[in-house]
């Protein structure tokens, strides 16, 4: 058994994050490859969609939804409370996928600035009749070096245990 090789799935996930404020932090972590995202909107098109009403806008996050194992939440200064996130937290859960969250604040954009740290997206969802809170069932995960790159490593790095955690997390809930 010498030969054997433990082959390492490529998990396909769904990336949440403000798209104004945080297009070009999610795409830096969008980029590093150890998983498949969903495909990236551009400006135009999420316009395009947006234009079109909150059927549209919802329509078009659970197509990108389908056949994810996963969904992380790229979390900016501005991310909790948004509605679409919100609403992309919570079909996510109700689709028993994993979810996660990444404070990408240390990550420059691209005018080469870093932003301050957003409040817990999760914190704003409760479980069951005891209320709980989802923040104290899913993960977020801060790096916290205030260099971009080191932040970006740190994340590449740790990024596919976090999701297959995510997921086993989210099995215990079923």
């Amino acid at each position: 058994m010498s030969g054997l090789k433990i082959l390492k799935i490529k998990r396909s996930v769904f990336y949440s994050f403000h798209f104004q404020q945080d297009n070009w932090r999610a795409s830096q972590v969008r980029n590093i490859g150890v998983v498949e995202g969903n495909a990236p909107a551009r400006d135009n098109d999420w316009e395009q969609v947006k234009k079109r009403g909150n059927a549209a806008i919802q329509n078009w996050i659970d197509g990108q939804l389908k056949g994810r194992s996963c969904t992380i939440v790229l979390i900016g200064a501005d991310t909790a409370g948004r509605k679409w996130i919100n609403y992309e937290v919570e079909k996510t859960w109700a689709d028993r996928k994993g979810l996660l969250g990444i404070n990408i604040h240390n990550l420059k954009d691209g005018n080469g600035r870093s932003a301050r740290k957003g409040a817990n997206p999760f914190d704003e969802f409760t479980l069951g009749s005891n209320k709980t809170p989802l923040s104290n069932i899913v993960k977020t995960y801060n790096p916290l070096f205030q260099d971009s790159q080191q932040s970006y490593r740190y994340i590449s790095q740790n990024l596919s245990n976090w999701i297959e955690e995510a997921i086993r997390i989210r099995r215990k809930y079923d």
